[in-house]
Order: structure tokens, then sequence, then C-alpha cells
């Protein structure tokens, strides 16, 4: 039997029937149409959902969230003692660089060079903002900079 829509068929025993309620006495599930007697329940529209009590005194327990988060992409920081750490003399650094040695943990969304810590080596750094004094301790060793 080749494969079309109109011979695609459920597997045997995947779909029930549904239950007929209210269909008379002989169907097993007449009179009160398996709702049991009586009550809230039995009527039509007598189904309560889940309510929540006291919803405004537990929406104001919930802290306000304040600020935003940004969509720009961060750039990941890099201080002077960790260049110092990596680095060797007279060696050129860049962020791909950066990433091969562990030191950031990716080099897509740049890298940024802050002043904390010293740097004793002469390097030559591609690529990578710094801030303005960042930049002066780099090139008071004799290094030098390029954005």
């Amino acid at each position: 039997m080749s494969l079309s829509p109109n011979t695609i068929k459920p597997a045997k025993g995947a779909k029930r029937k549904s239950k007929r309620l209210g269909r008379g006495i002989g169907s097993g599930k007449g009179t009160t149409a398996a709702r049991g007697t009586k009550g809230q329940k039995a009527r039509s529209g007598g189904k309560s959902r889940r309510q929540i009590r006291a919803f405004k005194a537990s929406l104001q327990k919930v802290p306000k969230l304040r600020g935003f988060k940004t969509l720009q992409k961060t750039k990941e920081t890099v201080t002077l003692a960790m260049l110092e750490k990596v680095a060797e003399d007279n060696k050129i650094i860049t962020p791909i660089f950066l990433e091969k040695k562990g030191v950031i943990s990716s080099a897509k969304n740049g890298v940024k060079i802050v002043s904390s810590g010293e740097l004793k080596k002469k390097v030559e750094i591609n690529g990578c903002l710094a801030s303005k004094k960042a930049v002066e301790m780099i090139e008071k060793v004799g290094g030098s900079i390029k954005f």
C-alpha cells in the first residue's frame, strides 16, 4: 500500500472514543451524566477554577523591577595586573592572544584595558580599548597601544 494523504491513519488503539454523557440510562452515563448528585459541581458552569486569594497583597511583596538591561554587548575588562602575568617583553597583545591565554572568555565583544595594578613589561597592544590612565601607564613603561 502506497503512502499518500488519503491512506494515512493513526496507529491502532491510539484514538479513544470520547465519553457520551447524558444519553439515557442504558448508556451507563445517563441521568446525572457522571457528575454525581446535586451540589455546585453538578450544575452547569459550576466548576470553580483555582483562585488566587489576597492577590494584591502578594503582588505588593514582589520588588519593583528598576532600570533596564542593555542590548549592547559589553566589552571584557582586563587589568594591567593581568597583562603583567600573561604578557612577555616586546610581545604584541591582541584580543585573540588574550583569549588563547584564558584571560578573557571570548574576543568577539572586544576588550578594554583598565589601570588597576602595575605593568613593568614593554608591550604593544593592538585592537583593544583602554582607559586614559592605562594608556599613560603602558606608554610610561615604553609600550604602545593601537585602537
